[in-house]
C-alpha cells in the first residue's frame, strides 16, 4: 500500500469516527431539545400553537401575528442519534429568578438593574423592586428558538410596559356608604350596626402610592394574569411577579410619612369612637330587655290575680270576694308601720 493510500484511508476513518462520535447526543433533566435538518426544525404536521392552549389567552387581533408551528419535542433521556447534517438545539425548562428592573440589553439600565422607575397618575415618580420567575416553555419552543431574537428582552420589555401603564391608571376601589333614612334605622339591629364599617370614612384618598401599597397583591394578580400570553407570543412563561417595594421619591417621604401618621390618628379615634357607640347601644338594648322583662312580670301577675278573683266570685259569691278584699286589707296593714286617720268633727 502506497504512503498517500494510507493517508487517504487514515482521514477518511479520522472523519467517519469523529462523524459517529458527535451524532450522539444526551438531553438532561431540566432540558428540552428540538432537532433542524438542514436549519428546518422538525415539525408536527398540522399543528400550530393556535391548537394548543397555550393561545388561549391571545386576542382575536393577536392570534395571526403569533401563529408558530408545533416542534418535535425531545424529551429528557439518550443518548439520541442525529446525522451529520441535522443540528440539535437544547434549552433549559429549569425555573429562573431575575430582579424585575433587570434589562438583558444594558447592565447600566434602571439604576444598574435594581430599580425600576415608573410614574403615578399624580406624577409621582416612584422606584419599583421586586422579582420575576419565569421559564421556557416546551410547548412553543419555535418561538423562543427560532421566532424571536432575543426572548427575554421581549417579555422583560412587555412585563415593564404593562406595569407602567397600570401603575399610571391605577385607582384604588372606594366603598361608597349610603346612610339609610330614620325608617330604616329604627328597623335595624343592634347586628347590624355592630357590623357597620366606617373604614370608607378613614381612607386617605388621592394619594396614589398609598393605594398601591394597600392594594399591592391585586396589582401583583394583575400582572400575573396580563402576562398570560408571554408563553403563546416569546415561548416564555412567566411563573409569577413578585412587587416588594414600592419608595416615593426623598424629597416627598417625610410628607407622605406625616400625612399617613394624621391618617393612622383619625382612624384611631374614629375607631375609639365607634367602640364608645356600639357600647351604649349595647347598653341600651340590655336596659329595654331588663324593663321589658318587668313589666311583662307585672302583666303576668296582674293577670293571674284578675282570673283567680273571677273564679272566687264564681264559686263562693259576693261576700266570699268580700271576705278575700278584707284579708288583703289586713295583711296590708301587718305591713303598715304608721296610720293616719282623719277625726270626724262633732
Amino acid at each position: 500500500m502506497s504512503w498517500g493510500m494510507a493517508f487517504f484511508l487514515g482521514m477518511l476513518l479520522w472523519v467517519v469516527f469523529h462523524c459517529i462520535k458527535g451524532s450522539f447526543f444526551v438531553v438532561n433533566q431540566n432540558e428540552r431539545a428540538v432537532k433542524t435538518v438542514f436549519g428546518k426544525a422538525q415539525r408536527i404536521k398540522g399543528k400550530t400553537t393556535i391548537d394548543d392552549p397555550v393561545s388561549e389567552h391571545l386576542r382575536e387581533d393577536e392570534r395571526k401575528r403569533y401563529t408558530y408551528p408545533q416542534l418535535r419535542v425531545i424529551q429528557p433521556g439518550g443518548p439520541y442519534f442525529k446525522w451529520p447534517w441535522e443540528k440539535v438545539h437544547t434549552v433549559s425548562v429549569a425555573i429562573e429568578t431575575v430582579n424585575m428592573a433587570y434589562d438583558p440589553e444594558s447592565s447600566n439600565a434602571n439604576q444598574n438593574n435594581t430599580i425600576l422607575d415608573a410614574v403615578t397618575k399624580d406624577q409621582l415618580n416612584i422606584a419599583l423592586s421586586g422579582q420575576i420567575r419565569y421559564r421556557v416553555s416546551d410547548r412553543n419552543l419555535y418561538a423562543y428558538i427560532f421566532g424571536v431574537k432575543k426572548p427575554i428582552a421581549h417579555v422583560m420589555g412587555y412585563f415593564v410596559s404593562v406595569l407602567r401603564e397600570r401603575i399610571a391608571n391605577f385607582e384604588g376601589e372606594q366603598s361608597l356608604k349610603i346612610l339609610p333614612d330614620e325608617r330604616e334605622q329604627e328597623e335595624r339591629t343592634y347586628d347590624t350596626y355592630s357590623t357597620f364599617d366606617s373604614s370608607a370614612a378613614t381612607d386617605v384618598e388621592g394619594i396614589s402610592i398609598n393605594d398601591l401599597r394597600k392594594n399591592l397583591r391585586d396589582l401583583n394578580d394583575h400582572m400575573d394574569d396580563e402576562c398570560k400570553v408571554s408563553e403563546a407570543r416569546y415561548g416564555v412563561v412567566l411563573e409569577a411577579s413578585l412587587i416588594t417595594g414600592i419608595d416615593p421619591p426623598d424629597e416627598v417621604e417625610s410628607a407622605l410619612a406625616a400625612i399617613n401618621t394624621a391618617h393612622n390618628q383619625v382612624s384611631s379615634d374614629i375607631s375609639l369612637a365607634q367602640a364608645a357607640a356600639d357600647q351604649k347601644i349595647v347598653q341600651s338594648k340590655r336596659a329595654v330587655e331588663i324593663e321589658t322583662l318587668k313589666a311583662q312580670g307585672e302583666i303576668e301577675t296582674l293577670q293571674r290575680v284578675t282570673t283567680e278573683l273571677r273564679a272566687l266570685k264564681e264559686n263562693g259569691g259576693v261576700d266570699a270576694l268580700k271576705l278575700y278584699i278584707r284579708n288583703v286589707k289586713m295583711a296590708l296593714l301587718d305591713q303598715t308601720k304608721r296610720i293616719i286617720r282623719k277625726e270626724e268633727k262633732l
